[in-house]
């Protein structure tokens, strides 16, 4: 069987853009990254988009958007996926076995979310789908009321950890500021991320405004190609291993909400797929829709016991300069959070740090990547461990 490589992309910066709707995200990310991949249309053999919507535009049947930007690839087979906010992931790992299973040498990624042309009260709305309705419905404060109950419960079992979320979310925006591709650039400090204020108010339970990662607007497209074929190109970053591993939707229905199983059990997988440890990697980019994902992130991926995440925020092992730096990019947190396009964004970004492509948020000599993207309160689990292979 023929691995799937990662042979080019393109990423459009996030945040607030002019680009009307989905369509004219796609053509400003699809030309580019088969340009960079350096293929042509004709090449592609599967189109595989990731697009949430739910609600952020009329359009549906937006897998065959992109035959619209791009016209030769009009006849070529494409789907859409949906995965809340895993939903571009799941379009990578789709494409990839569609590649390894035989059925094509090349497939084309492209994930893209308008989500700043509805009210932010709509916004809140569409987001709560990603949570059980039948149970969750009511959570007031939306998709952040569900987090905010998970810090609540969190904070109840092992203590206040605000002062921990707040070095978070100042960790993530510093390292944004030296990301052209992020939302927000801008090092808010310790101090503002940490004070309530009429700037940083509360949001939902103990989280606050900058807990809470972005609306944005946002595309990122991604080629895959076989060994054989990425062999004659000019680049190629491949998978040492991937796992997807979901847990049980309705939170209510959970062993221990706050253990992350799901996600735990993804990194589990993925390691001892690819037969490395977290000493082995470079950096990772995690899923910090807030920051108190990441907390429990860093215990689900066991660079801390259960409870005990706030001691490598405290310690700088997450920090850029740090044993395992996480979210160089800017995670979520300042980079933002186009919900389809977040998946591949993230794949992006680690496949940019293993070329040593990054610019000014280069980790310094990295040589392999871990990748988490979950969808929905830690439900849809993805895992990939990248090296580059040339």
């Amino acid at each position: 069987m023929s691995k799937a490589q990662i042979v080019g992309w393109s990423h459009s910066q996030f945040g607030k853009t002019e680009y009307p709707d989905t369509e004219a995200l796609m053509a400003s990310v699809v030309a580019p990254a088969l340009e960079h991949a350096g293929v042509g249309a004709e090449d592609v053999d599967g189109i595989f988009v990731g697009v949430l919507n739910g609600g952020f535009s009329k359009q549906e049947f937006q897998g065959a958007l992109v035959g619209m930007v791009e016209g030769s690839l009009a006849a070529v087979p494409s789907v859409r996926l949906e995965n809340a906010c895993s939903t571009g992931s799941s379009a990578i790992y789709t494409a990839m076995d569609f590649i390894e299973s035989g059925r094509g040498r090349m497939a084309l990624v492209v994930g893209a979310e308008k989500m700043t042309a509805v009210p932010t009260e709509r916004v809140s709305d569409i987001l709560l789908g990603g949570s059980y309705r039948k149970e969750e419905a009511d959570v007031e404060g939306g998709f952040a009321g569900v987090f905010g109950r998970i810090a609540q419960n969190y904070f109840q079992r092992y203590g206040d950890r605000s002062e921990e979320l707040a070095m978070i979310a100042a960790k993530n925006h510093a390292n944004g500021v030296n990301n052209p591709l992020a939302h927000m650039r801008k090092d808010f400090g310790f101090d503002f991320c940490n004070q309530v204020s009429e700037k940083n108010p509360r949001v939902a339970g103990p989280l606050r405004r900058t807990d809470c990662s972005l609306v944005s607007d946002g595309a990122v497209a991604l080629v895959l190609a076989d060994e054989e074929t990425a062999a004659n190109l000019n680049r190629a970053i491949g998978f040492r291993a991937r796992a997807n591993v979901n847990d049980v939707f309705a939170l209510s229905r959970r062993r221990d909400v706050l253990a992350f199983d799901g996600p735990r059990a993804a990194w589990r997988k993925a390691l001892e797929q690819g037969g490395v440890t977290l000493d082995d990697l470079s950096f990772v980019e995690t899923h910090d829709c807030f920051t108190i994902a990441e907390l429990i992130e860093y215990e689900a991926m066991g660079l801390a016991p259960q409870g005990e995440g706030y001691k490598v925020v405290r310690d700088g092992t997450t920090a850029k300069g740090g044993r395992l730096p996480v979210n160089p990019s800017g995670g979520l947190k300042s980079k933002g959070h186009p919900i389809g396009a977040t998946g591949v964004s993230m794949h992006v970004m680690a496949a940019m740090q293993l070329m040593n492509e990054a610019g000014g948020i280069q980790v310094p000599d990295a040589k392999l990547a871990g990748v988490f993207n979950m969808g929905g309160a830690a439900v849809s689990n993805f895992v990939s461990i990248l090296e580059r292979v040339k």
